[in-house]
């Protein structure tokens, strides 16, 4: 069944919801005076933030809300059972920072989504049913149940995300190019030299001095680039967006990383300002009690560095069997 949905003065289609024999209900703007038994269409309901579907179920003679992905019924038991639709977003997810962008993300959008754990200790990001989703061996990525669709690689994610709920990315071509370029920037630099600095301090026995120096001058250079360029304006590209949601994670472990956030106060701004909204603060903490000391477990350090081309080509033959 495809329901009716109303977002923005305009209709989409939801795809399909959980719900026993319904029949799609049409959003008119006027009143729900008009209900009846014979048409299964259902009048305008008050608009909420977030998606609005209004489904007349014939078996149940009684009409139901669903607002993102939930279904609200005005009977009580025995009809419970049907109060949780399938849930949009499967999010395949360890507690990493490249993790908990997407994270932040779907709490700050109100997405509703099933957390799918990736233990990147145990290998699971290994696995055949994994592999299919994320060609590259890594987490996050998501499965799309309403339209199919799967993506990985965080930037793309949050670029399908923002193009899904129609939130943090301007469709003005020059809004949207001013995110656009600081996503990458958090993709192709803060991002990759944060990983590498965490991973001389946190993950090498050995003294590597030159490593050390390289990768801290670099992320101390990069937190400076976002502080001029925070000099005039609250969020990267103007208005918050994927681009601030895809830096933060990056910043917080500053200290561990030997950074003094203080000394970049339009930083250190940006961060406190950020760090105080509930929906981040949420997709921050997703998962943050399966957390383990990889650092100090050589086999989970084996697995998620000593991998090359031989185990790449094993992954896609067990794919393939």
């Amino acid at each position: 069944m495809t329901a009716v949905v109303v977002r923005a003065d305009h209709e989409t289609g939801i795809g399909s919801v959980a719900c026993k024999s319904p029949i799609a209900g049409a959003m008119l703007p006027e009143s729900m005076e008009n209900l009846d038994d014979s048409g299964g269409f259902a009048g305008g309901l008050p608009k909420v933030n977030g998606y609005l579907v209004v489904i007349r179920s014939c078996e149940l003679k009684c009409f139901v809300v669903v607002h993102r992905n939930i279904i609200y019924w005005p009977l009580a038991p025995p009809y419970s059972k049907y109060h949780q639709a399938r849930k949009m977003i499967e999010l395949y997810y360890w507690p990493t920072p490249n993790g908990k962008k997407i994270a932040i993300m779907l709490e700050e959008c109100d997405l509703e989504y099933d957390v799918k754990r990736v233990d990147i200790g145990a290998g699971d990001q290994f696995s055949p049913g994994f592999l299919a989703i994320s060609p590259n061996n890594r987490m996050p990525a998501i499965v799309d149940t309403e339209t199919g669709i799967s993506v990985f690689e965080g930037g793309a994610i949050l670029i399908y995300l923002a193009e899904k709920s129609g939130m943090f990315l301007p469709q003005d071509d020059a809004q949207r190019y001013e995110v656009l370029q600081w996503l990458f920037w958090q993709a192709g630099g803060l991002g990759p030299m944060a990983g590498q600095l965490s991973h001389f301090r946190s993950y090498t026995d050995d003294e590597h001095d030159y490593s050390l120096a390289r990768y801290s001058q670099e992320y101390d250079r990069l937190l400076a680039v976002m502080d001029v360029r925070l000099r005039d304006r609250e969020f990267l590209a103007g208005e918050l967006s994927i681009a601030d949601f895809a830096s933060f994670p990056w910043v917080v472990p500053y200290e561990r990383l030997g950074v003094d956030l203080d000394r970049f106060t339009n930083l250190r701004r940006w961060f406190d300002t950020l760090k105080e909204r509930p929906a981040l603060r949420a997709g921050m903490d997703l998962g943050s009690d399966w957390e383990s000391d990889l650092s100090g477990d050589p086999q989970a350090r084996a697995m998620l560095f000593n991998q090359d081309s031989t185990t790449v080509f094993k992954a896609a033959e067990a794919l393939e069997d």
